[in-house]
């Protein structure tokens, strides 16, 4: 059994229920690995998920504290559990539906804020829980099962928009990006306000299958690599390219969202502390 596994998630969801060859646990591991190298422990962090793919092979794995949230409103649910336990870490990991469509809105606002979590989007690019139907973040031109002539919509990228929003730190990595990637979200995690991940990764059964014609985990994972790279194996331009890495860190650079809220808190119990005095005395 997987040591980081044992440390930090409940026997009874080990190994993961992804399917065979999905990234979906890989990229989990990759969290544990970075927050076990912080020296965080069970009970300082508060994970949290929404819907699909992702949401269902990491709800209820974390040996802590967790929730599982509606399509679209882990953030909302993560706003109302900042405030009521603001000394915790929250790691709430969702898809790129739950980012990118239906809880966008959540996302922009949460990022506006500067609320203090640390969100990853785990993205495979479609909807791969519900048959692999395209998404915002489905590069055009592919073939999905929706989009049987190719992807006719530009992609979304989601880190333009949580940046543009004020969040105080954005970066995107890939599933081929084991150390960035650990790297990447100690950072993020150590960011008292808002930082989001993005993590982009090949779902074999269904982008495999329809978008690159395979459900070989091997061949799916260097089409990853070659569009992180820039290059095809055999020295040609691939048709587009990721750009990963850290693309915006103001980590700590302005107020945490709850702490705003405890400090107004404060100001207006003192303050009808004092209005109350004044009525005692006259």
């Amino acid at each position: 059994m997987n040591k980081l596994a044992k440390k930090y998630l409940r026997p009874s969801q080990i190994p993961t229920k992804a399917c065979h060859g999905c990234g979906i646990g890989m990229i989990e591991n990759w969290l544990l690995q970075a927050i076990d190298e912080l020296g965080l422990k069970q009970e300082d962090v508060i994970f949290g998920t929404g819907i699909g793919c992702v949401g269902r092979q990491t709800f209820a794995t974390w040996g802590g504290d967790n929730f599982g949230a509606t399509h679209g409103r882990a953030l909302a649910i993560a706003t109302g559990l900042k405030l009521a336990q603001p000394d915790k870490k929250y790691l709430i990991v969702v898809g790129d539906g739950d980012a990118a469509s239906i809880g966008t809105s959540h996302l922009i606002h949460a990022a506006r804020r500067n609320l203090g979590v640390t969100v990853i989007c785990e993205d495979n690019m479609g909807y791969e829980s519900t048959g692999g139907q395209f998404s915002p973040t489905t590069p055009a031109g592919y073939v999905t099962n929706s989009s049987p002539y190719g992807m006719v919509e530009p992609p979304f990228d989601p880190c333009d928009v949580v940046k543009a929003a004020g969040a105080t730190f954005v970066a995107e990595t890939t599933a081929t990006q084991w150390h960035q990637t650990v790297k990447i979200v100690k950072k993020a995690l150590q960011n008292d306000g808002f930082s989001f991940v993005h993590v982009r990764f090949p779902c074999n059964e269904n982008f495999g299958a329809y978008a690159l014609g395979t459900r070989d985990t091997l061949k799916n994972l260097e089409w990853i690599y070659e569009h992180t790279q820039g290059r095809k194996a055999d020295g040609s331009e691939s048709d587009f390219t990721w750009e990963t890495g850290i693309k915006h860190d103001a980590s700590n650079s302005r107020p945490e969202f709850s702490r705003i809220m405890r400090d107004m808190n404060a100001r207006v119990k003192a303050d009808l502390a004092e209005k109350a005095a004044k009525k005692a005395t006259t």
